[in-house]
Formats: C-alpha cells, structure tokens, sequence
C-alpha cells in the first residue's frame, strides 16, 4: 500500500471494537531476571543465563566494559574527554579547527582529525568504511543506527534566509495580513467578550505566532547539541538527501543484523508544511480541552478526557454555535457510543483527494472544516505531496533491507506534524513488526500524553508501537524562542521534572510491552540511573532481555561502561553510528565536544572508569591488550 495514498486518511484505519480499558492495572505475575554474563569467569554456572536471580549488572567492571578497545583507544578517549572538559577550547573550537587546517594543511589536519575527535566519535567517510566499526561492535554484541552526520556549511545569514524563504507560504508573501485564523478561534474571541474562559486567551497572535518563522531564530543550529539540522533549498536537495538516506538504510542492511538507520524529516521537504499542519493539529487539541473543560473534564489524564455529544452540541450552542456537531461522527468514527474522546477528535481530518485539504480547521458557525490558508499554490501542493512520497519510499526501502526506520524528533513547531506523519506510517508499515520508531522527547510538559495518546491508538488500530525516548536535544533553543516571542515555555522547569517524565513514559511503555508484546522501546540514554530504573522495572515486570522488546541506545564514543555491559548481558543495545568526510562532519563534532562539557557528571565517571581500566592493564602487563575480533 502506498504511505502517499493512506497518509491523507488521517483516522480512517479500522478500530478494533472490543477496546481495553485505559488505565493498565498492576500485575502479579512472575517475576523472570538474569545476571549478567561474564565469559571470562571460570566457574560454570557462573557462565549461563540464570533466570532465578534478578538482573545484575555490574557497570564499573572495566575490564568488560572496555574488552573490545585497545590501549590506544583507551588513550584517546581519555585525551578526547579531557580537552572536552577545557570551556577556552569548546567555546573556540571552530576557530581552533580553522586555525589547525592552516597550519596542518588539509591531508594532515585529517589525519589529525582521525586520531582524535573524528576517530572517537565517527565511524568513517562512507557506508564501506565503517564496516569494520559496526562490525567489530556486533561482535561483542551491540548494533548500529546509521546516521549520515553530513551537514551544509552555512553562514547564519544563508540559514536565516533560508529558513524565512522555506517556512513561507506564496500567499503569505503576497499578502502577509490575509492569512486565515482559525473561525472557531474568531469564535472564541466572541466568547471571551462574554467573560468566557478560553486556553487561547493569553496566547491568541502568540500561539499563532510560535508556528511562524521568525528570522531571529531562523538558524536552527543555535543552541543545539545533540542534532543534525537541514535547511531547505530546494526539491532536488531533498530528492540527494533520500538518495542519502537509502544509501545509509542498504548500508544499515548490509552490515548490521537487525540495525536502525535514523532520518529526520525536514531533510525530506519544504519545512512550511509541517509548520502549518502541526499549529492545524495542536489547535485542533486546544479547542477539545476547551470543550472538555466545560463538561468539568479539565486537568484529567488527556485520555480520560470524554465528550458526551449531546452536553457538546449543548455547550456549543449555548456559547453561539449554529453547525450541528454531532453530524460529524455519524458515520461510525466513535470507538464507544455516545462519547468522543481525543483520538475520536483527531479522526475528523479525514480523507481528502489534495494534501493541502489537510490543513483545515472547524467552522462552528456552519458546522463545515475550512482551509487554514485561503489558497495554495500548484507548486506547494506538488512540494507536500513529494515529502510523503520520499517518506513512503525510505519506509518501503527499510522493510526490503530488514532495516527498522528512526525518525528523529525536532523543534516543537515541527514535531507535531512529523509525530502524525510517523504514526501514519506506523499504520502501514508496523502491522506485523516494529518497522517505523518515532522518537518522543521527554523534557517536554506534554511528553507522556504523546506516548500515551498513540499507546491508546496502536491498541485501537492493531498495529505495533515502537518508541525512542529521549530527554530532548533543543531545550535552550526553545525556551529562548518561547520568552522572545511569548509563548509558553514547551519544556519542563527543571532537569529533575524531565527525569520523572522519561521515567512515567517509560513505565508506561514497560507495562504495555507486559500487556502487549506487540510494544517496543529504545531507552537513548546516557544516564546510569535512567538504565538501572528500566532493568529494575523490567525485573518487577519478568520482562526479559531476550523478549527483544526494550532496546537501549548510547552515541558512538560515549558511554561504552553501559553499552557493552548490557549487550553481554544479552540486552538489544545500538550505537548510533555517525558518518561522513571529515570536513562535512565538523559540526557534528563540534556539538560532541559541547555535550561533553554539558554533562561532566557522566563524563567524569567515564573517565574515572577508562582510568581504572588503563591501570589494571599496566599492572597487569597487558599495555599491548589488543581485543579478539
């Protein structure tokens, strides 16, 4: 089935009609647990998997974690972390690099690269260099995500005006004044006059204005440090990034059992209209809170949240609506009769024969959806329906190769859009296996209704849900966008407030990866107590490592104490992989080099770890240790 043909059902997939309850009981049943496998202990016993004993894993055992590193690696990690610690050279590195390929010259200066920075934290230049990375980490029993780190090397200026040119409708040049608010929310104005409390009313032009380029953050790599970004130039730049992106899925294929390859969605088309169908869909949001408040619904979990159609069309009228809602669900949209809940909602963007007739919005006044804009171009329609075309593409192409597709996160006036996109997909492609994750951030307030909303959908509809959990990679970045512009802050106030959020998402999953083997989740995470917390939920649960059901991620060059531990301990655990010439992949590298200062916690722990294990091979005689495979 075509993604470009199903994409636009937003909400017709079939629902199954006996749905289960919402809320995930606690379970009895018993509890199943490993202790990590150690191959060099003697002892036999000590060898195999036992299942009578919890998961234990020892994280600060050097001498495994480290296994498959020579010394002089052990080396450069340490010379690497160190000079990551020093703020002069992470605040001056782009000139310390421009001043370096001076003096080195381009052929040493990579080579210099190669030993240090580039050789820590990337694989190689093509998908046939890093063969021997990925193979060498399979072998000690950890996968690969592929991610071509390559990025255009723009001046802030060109990406300012690139970003201002791509996130622009033709009819908003034209006519800046003329672009079509919402007519419920010209509704809810009227309502306001009337002393009626709205969740719009303090953000009526600013919500509109957060799904609005802005030139001063036009340049999205500002205050980023853990994601690739792309600007887009033009259709045949994102016809080369498919092209990049099939490359990396048949490399992913090619040299990894059972690998991910990662993608990012503003790589893939003009960024406009995931900007206007994510503010489509978060104003479709607001307005059911707003109705669902008014039946004393407000400040209960998003999926306790229940309409009844009657109390609605009650509500409405009694407010000044004349459309007849209740004609909208006539056709067997709801799940349970009489009452509409937030995924019943979503569903009414329903089928249309042009992508740009997805971006409509409801007319209280005749009971009809509306264009947000009052015209698109033949252009634009062409350029919307060439994103899900590539999307559908890159999701076939991974299915043929046995590869599962990552699609990146990116800034909330995006993420939206490609949350839906990637649940569309979902609807095709994970009907009988994981296939397509989508990557839910964590420091995010509305995080655990994302990952609760689509838990609920995938259980209605059949299909597998497979998440990665991050914390989340443009905190600064938003933040500053949301006090310039004057929205309220997306993130939550402080780092502990996102641990309790990865956590409750993760449990969540977790217990319905117990319920439903059909679940699947990537724990991405560097944070020791993050992965202590999983496998003690997963002893709590009897959920083994080899259900292959919980996944966990780290980068390439970090974190080896917590991956290799766990992939001898049996565990799925993936390195994402970059890749890319040198020169293409400095700024990757450059964002490696500022999270390492950003999190000298974990860092310094590494570090004390690659100490230890540097002198027990000294002690030991084993400086020449050079690993097995």
């Amino acid at each position: 089935m075509s993604l470009r043909k199903t994409l636009p059902a937003f909400g017709l997939a079939t629902r199954d009609s006996n749905i289960r309850s919402l809320v995930i009981s606690t379970r009895h049943g018993y509890h199943r647990s490993m202790q990590a496998l150690h191959p060099t202990k003697t002892n036999t016993q000590e060898e195999h998997v036992s299942f009578s004993n919890k998961i234990s894993i020892d994280f600060e055992q050097t001498k495994e974690a480290y296994k498959s590193k020579d010394t002089l690696e052990l080396l450069r990690s340490l010379v690497v972390f160190k000079l990551c610690s020093y703020d002069i050279l992470v605040d001056k590195n782009k000139e310390i690099i421009d001043l370096s390929r001076k003096l080195l010259g381009q052929k040493m200066f990579e080579q210099f690269m190669k030993m240090t920075f580039y050789g820590q934290f990337v694989a190689g230049e093509d998908h046939q260099s890093i063969r021997p990375v990925v193979q060498k980490n399979q072998a000690y029993g950890v996968g690969a995500v592929l991610d071509y780190s390559v990025e255009e090397d723009l001046s802030q200026e060109d990406a300012e005006r690139k970003e201002m040119e791509s996130c622009m409708s033709t009819s908003e040049k034209e006519s800046p004044g003329e672009y079509l608010h919402l007519l419920t929310f010209q509704f809810f104005c009227n309502i306001e006059a009337k002393g009626q409390m709205f969740p719009f009313r303090h953000s009526g032009a600013d919500h509109r204005e957060k799904f609005t380029a802005h030139r001063k953050f036009g340049d999205r790599r500002e205050g980023v440090t853990s994601a690739r970004t792309y600007f887009y130039a033009d259709e045949a730049k994102c016809d080369q990034l498919m092209e990049t992106f099939l490359k990396c899925i048949k490399a992913s294929g090619g040299s990894s059992e059972d690998g991910f390859s990662a993608i990012k969605m503003t790589a893939l088309g003009r960024p406009q209209f995931l900007l206007q169908f994510s503010e489509v869909l978060v104003k479709w949001r607001r307005f059911f809170s707003f109705l669902a408040a008014k039946q004393g619904k407000d400040g209960v979990e998003v999926l306790e949240q229940k309409l009844d159609l009657e109390q609605l069309q009650t509500c409405l009228a009694r407010l000044g609506a004349q459309g007849n809602i209740q004609s909208c669900f006539s056709d067997g949209r709801l799940h349970s009769s009489g009452m509409v809940d937030m995924l019943d909602w979503n569903s009414l963007i329903d089928e249309r024969t042009k992508i740009s007739d997805l971006l409509v919005v409801p007319n209280l006044q005749t009971g009809q959806l509306e264009p947000l804009l009052s015209k698109f171009t033949e252009e634009e329609e062409k350029q919307m329906k060439r994103m899900l075309q590539r999307l559908d593409v890159l999701a076939k192409h991974a299915v043929e190769n046995g590869v599962r597709l990552m699609v990146d996160a990116e800034q909330t006036y995006f993420q939206p859009a490609i949350s839906r996109l990637t649940v569309e997909m979902k609807r095709i492609f994970n009907r009988d296996k994981a296939v397509v994750f989508n990557t839910y951030q964590c420091y995010l307030k509305e995080a655990f209704d994302n990952v609760s909303m689509d838990v609920e959908l995938s259980r209605r509809e059949g299909w597998c849900f497979a998440a990665k959990l991050v914390r989340g990679a443009y905190m600064y970045q938003e933040r500053g966008r949301a006090t310039e512009i004057g929205y309220e802050d997306p993130i939550n106030p402080d780092y502990e407030c996102t641990n309790r959020m990865y956590h409750r998402c993760l449990d969540y999953v977790l217990e319905e990866i117990e319920q439903n083997k059909k679940a699947n989740v990537m724990v991405a995470s560097h944070n020791i107590d993050t992965v202590k917390h999983t496998l003690r939920r997963m002893n709590e649960m009897g959920l083994a490592p080899t259900d292959k059901k919980v996944y966990f991620g780290q980068l390439l060059g970090m974190c080896d104490q917590i991956s290799f531990p766990l992939a001898q301990a049996g565990f799925p655990v993936y390195k994402y992989v970059p890749y890319g010439p040198v020169n293409e992949v400095i700024p990757y590298l450059s964002r490696r080099a500022q999270e390492n200062r950003g999190i000298m916690k974990g860092v310094q722990m590494e570090r004390d770890l690659l100490w230890k294990e540097l002198m027990r091979r000294l002690s030991n005689g084993e400086v020449f240790y050079t690993p097995a495979v």
